[in-house]
């Protein structure tokens, strides 16, 4: 173990989303989806984030779904003779949010019986592992399954989640108890959940309870529930036999490491003021109705956060602590500060006097659909410390910094000069802010009073260029809700083809990176503008690239689906190798600037995109298409052009993320699927809900435009498909449109 000022250095341990939970009769598989139960390869990538343990899964399900008779352990072998051969000692777990094979549930007697000979069989063939979770997260598991009823066996009763609780704890000591028949030494590193409960006085008697339910797992392995907790009297009352609580006093297991998950949303407030918060925040205990939100957004200070919470846990018992599971849903900047976050806290609570191990970069192949809880499968993918949409797991930045926290070293990112989105005033989602009486105050919902025009003296920023046309507006409205500090500067106050303009502005500014968003636009006035078009579209990205280069600042520039469609039209979406062959004036300026761009700098990013739309412009051609049917007027457009369009605030997200990852490139960026214009038009006027009586079908020829466009331009990558399908796009846009028609109907 590293050594540092006398003593042991804080450890960083790594682990995986594995997730297997059943929701009806369907399995979901985070593993499967994940990849990582093909690749044994991902060990290797882990091993060089300096991590020194991994929780690392033997899951019941996923081996002996059929019984231990029928148990295929090809996987278990080989992963773990990879981590033996790397010198990572694993934490096995058994069980993760599961409720077994399909002989098993939750609220069956045998269950703990059940998992304890699986767990001994492990054990028994892998005599040498050192370190086990049999269950994970017991406590949040019970909640899930049996008294909110989103998993498996779907209960919702106060007896049937005591049940599955109790059942897990109790297979966790039988677990344990077999497996150290085989290795006495084996440590029990028990995981669970410790969010805390917020509330106004009057729901203070549940934020208590639900406050002391939490370390229930805890309490209850290390036989000190008695007749004196409060969840004894709680567990009686919901119809538990005495005799199953008193069976733990004779039978403790306490944790050799207290495994604390702690998320965001794992801290709550409650409130009877129901008008405050939308409907589907309520709810309530059959005493009174209240709302559940999260308490970042409503708390003045803020929640406890993660140094309060591991104190806390600390001074209750005592025992060693691991943060095993850190990891932010978020956009990539937010789960950097987050993390970063969570390691400060854990090295403050070592000052402190606490004994806290290792933080744990939890998620490295990101997660599946936690969005809606795992409930179904949306194909919701959040990133983690690599991105599987690859052909192999792809480093974010988040690599990047736990390399530097496990070497010792300090993180660096420009985007560590602002503070996560929970800790900016613009958290404050309600229209209020409760102060620490529980006093309410109005204010303005999602004010971003704390972030200005983007921009915080003390922070670099990103430039924008091209800040007032529509993509540079996206850019800077985005960049302000991911709390990326910004300065969008339009066309007259940045003139990228003016060397001396831009070396002002990068001096004076001093960015980080640069987005260029500027350009020529009109694809048919460059055919009679071809100089001014060049002067944009080329000369202004090459002198950007040459400038920023010098200065060592990130380039963002885009370029364009009409770089391809020249003698050979492609059967297949463009990939980024493909060889550009323009067929217009504008297409060579794009072509051309990517050439110059990477001339003088290697390390530049260029995107290639296509037929912009989005909710926040008026007069892209699915918003215009729509305004034309909706009013019944013939709308005309092109049958036989075939285009992958490219939902803007998709784009930009993805740029951002790939930006913050220090990417470099050429990229191709549209949402998957292949359209024609018509076909376009059809399908949008369809999600919102416009009837398409007026659309007109035409051959190009019949538009009449001035510049030649290809055939078939639509754009793939080899690289990842990083944004959602256009249908997916195309239903948000028409919720917006919708929305905002309705809005108009109501002031009218």
């Amino acid at each position: 173990m590293q050594q540092v000022a006398g003593r042991s250095r804080l450890q960083l341990w790594g682990g995986v989303e594995c997730t297997i939970n059943r929701v009806n009769d369907i399995y979901i598989e985070q593993l499967e989806r994940s990849g990582h139960t093909r690749r044994l390869s991902d060990f290797e990538e882990f091993a060089t984030l300096g991590i020194t343990a991994l929780r690392h899964p033997l899951l019941w399900e996923h081996t002996a779904p059929d019984g231990l008779e029928n148990a295929d352990w090809r996987w278990a072998d080989a992963s773990l003779q990879r981590l033996k051969g790397l010198d990572i000692p694993p934490i096995v777990g058994l069980l993760h949010h599961g409720s077994g094979p399909r002989s098993t549930d939750l609220l069956d007697p045998e269950f703990p019986q059940k998992l304890s000979a699986y767990a001994a069989a492990v054990a028994g063939r892998y005599p040498w592992v050192q370190d086990y979770t049999p269950v994970n997260e017991p406590l949040t598991t019970a909640r899930f399954s049996a008294l909110y009823g989103h998993w498996y066996p779907h209960r919702r009763d106060d007896l049937s989640f005591a049940r599955a609780l109790l059942h897990q704890c109790r297979a966790i000591v039988l677990c344990m108890r077999a497996i150290r028949n085989v290795n006495p030494s084996a440590r029990l590193i028990q995981t669970e959940d410790v969010g805390k409960a917020f509330s106004t006085p009057m729901l203070a008697y549940q934020a208590d309870f639900e406050n002391e339910r939490r370390w229930f797992t805890y309490d209850v392995l290390c036989g000190t529930v008695d007749r004196h907790h409060r969840m004894w009297q709680h567990f009686v009352w919901a119809g538990i036999q005495q005799s199953e609580l008193e069976w733990f006093l004779d039978n403790p297991c306490p944790p050799d490491v207290i495994g604390i998950n702690h998320y965001l949303s794992g801290e709550r407030y409650l409130d009877e003021h129901l008008r405050r918060y939308p409907e589907n925040t309520h709810g309530g205990n059959g005493r009174h109705s209240y709302a559940d939100v999260l308490a970042a957004r409503v708390l003045e200070d803020g929640p406890a956060g993660p140094r309060a919470l591991l104190m806390e846990a600390w001074d209750r018992y005592r025992i060693p602590i691991a943060v095993t599971e850190c990891h932010n849903g978020c956009t990539r900047e937010e789960q950097l500060r987050w993390f970063l976050e969570v390691w400060r806290a854990a090295e403050q609570c070592r000052d402190d006097g606490a004994q806290i191990l290792a933080v744990t970069a939890w998620s490295l192949l990101g997660a599946f659909d936690w969005s809606n809880l795992v409930t179904r499968k949306d194909g919701h993918y959040e990133p983690g410390v690599y991105d599987v949409r690859f052909s192999r797991p792809r480093p974010t930045a988040l690599a990047g910094m736990i390399r530097m926290l496990s070497a010792g070293q300090e993180a660096e990112h420009p985007v560590l000069q602002v503070s996560g989105w929970w800790k900016r005033r613009q958290r404050l989602a309600y229209g209020i802010s409760i102060n620490d009486r529980g006093e309410a105050t109005e204010r303005q919902p999602g004010c971003a009073d704390d972030f200005g025009r983007g921009y915080f003296p003390f922070a670099r920023p990103v430039v924008i260029a091209g800040g007032d046309g529509t993509l540079g507006r996206a850019f800077a409205r985005i960049c302000q809700y991911r709390g990326i500090p910004y300065r969008a500067l339009s066309r007259s106050e940045l003139d990228i083809a003016e060397p001396k303009c831009v070396q002002e502005i990068l001096d004076t500014f001093r960015p980080w990176a640069v987005i260029n968003a500027a350009g020529y636009v009109s694809v048919d006035d460059a055919e009679v503008h071809p100089s001014a078009c060049f002067r944009e579209n080329s000369e202004g990205p090459f002198i950007l690239a040459t400038e920023c280069d010098r200065r060592n600042i990130q380039l963002l520039t885009f370029s364009s689906d009409l770089v391809f469609g020249g003698p050979w039209e492609g059967s297949r979406p463009y990939l980024e190798p493909d060889i550009p062959n323009p067929v217009n004036c504008y297409g060579m300026s794009k072509a051309q600037a990517e050439q110059r761009v990477f001339q003088v700098m290697e390390d530049a990013l260029v995107v290639r995109t296509s037929a912009f739309f989005g909710p926040w412009d008026s007069h892209n051609f699915v918003a215009i298409a729509l305004r034309e049917l909706e009013a019944r007027r013939q709308f005309f457009a092109a049958s036989d052009i075939t285009v992958s369009p490219t939902y803007v605030p998709d784009l930009v997200h993805a740029c951002l993320d790939l930006l913050v990852d220090r990417e470099k490139g050429i990229w191709h960026l549209a949402n998957v699927g292949a359209v024609t214009w018509s076909g376009l038009a059809e399908k949008a006027a369809q999600v919102a809900r416009v009837s398409t009586h007026s659309l007109s079908p035409c051959p190009l020829v019949g538009l009449k435009l001035r510049a030649k466009r290809p055939s078939y331009s639509a754009l793939s990558s080899e690289k990842a498909l990083l944004l959602p399908s256009l249908d997916d796009a195309l239903h948000r846009f028409a919720h917006e449109f919708i929305f905002s028609r309705e809005q108009n109907l109501v002031a009218a």
